[in-house]
């Protein structure tokens, strides 16, 4: 389940938790790890993978209008939160990578962060026998016309928060009450529909895998203190 990759820069902290994880409930864990990476910038990095609960998330701009229900009173919760990009649906069988990074160690800058993330998911894709891609103007990963990836990401003096979701074996009809991402025109899609034996249990560690090969990062599970401390 951890990666292994040969001479890594550094390792991270890599965090599991088991079942579906409500969005607020994750979206403290990133606060805590972000909090604490501010405080010491040369601590370990983290990285939290995990599946959500059904719900939905407006970018710290996103804009209402692409909501198909009213606010007061949606299908699944709904939260504003500090990151870029417009609306996006959590569900079971997606999944979901936080990395909590010093930007710093990786460029600084957040474009290219973003286009790395997209990157994550093409080469899992490519190990897949799958072509996805990026597509000019816009964030997050295409297979055959359908986003499969959405990519939103916030930072605080380079410390990141939030990140990519794939869908794997996701329920898409949640997408339905809103437009995916601000964007009217082009479909969502999740990878069981061109690999019908894939599942998210199953991509978990592969989508680890890549990630840290990507980045440089020797991923590892949090320590007995770390895991006291709250980590």
């Amino acid at each position: 389940m951890i990666s292994t990759t040969a001479s890594p820069a550094h390792d991270a902290i890599c965090f599991e938790p088991p079942g579906c994880v409500p969005f607020a409930l994750g979206w403290t864990w990133q606060q805590q790890l972000q909090r604490r990476l501010l405080e010491n910038p040369d601590g370990p990095e983290a990285v939290l993978l995990l599946e959500h609960e059904p719900c939905y998330t407006l970018g710290r701009g996103a804009d209402p209008a692409f909501l198909g229900f009213d606010p007061e009173d949606p299908p699944a919760p709904l939260f504003r939160i500090d990151r870029g990009g417009e609306v996006t649906h959590h569900c079971p069988g997606q999944l979901v990578l936080y990395p909590v990074l010093n930007l710093q160690r990786h460029g600084a800058d957040l474009h290219l962060y973003l286009r790395e993330l997209e990157g994550v998911v093409i080469d899992l894709l490519a190990e897949l026998g799958l072509g996805g891609g990026r597509i000019d103007g816009l964030t997050g990963v295409w297979l055959e016309g359908r986003k499969v990836a959405a990519i939103g990401v916030g930072a605080r003096r380079w410390i990141s928060q939030h990140g990519l979701a794939l869908n794997v074996e996701a329920d898409l009809s949640g997408f339905a009450e809103v437009v995916p991402c601000g964007i009217a025109n082009r479909e969502v899609g999740r990878l069981v529909d061109w690999r019908p034996e894939l599942s998210a249990a199953v991509l978990r560690p592969r989508l680890l895998e890549t990630f840290s090969r990507r980045f440089g990062l020797q991923l590892r599970p949090p320590t007995l203190q770390e895991q006291l401390q709250g980590w």
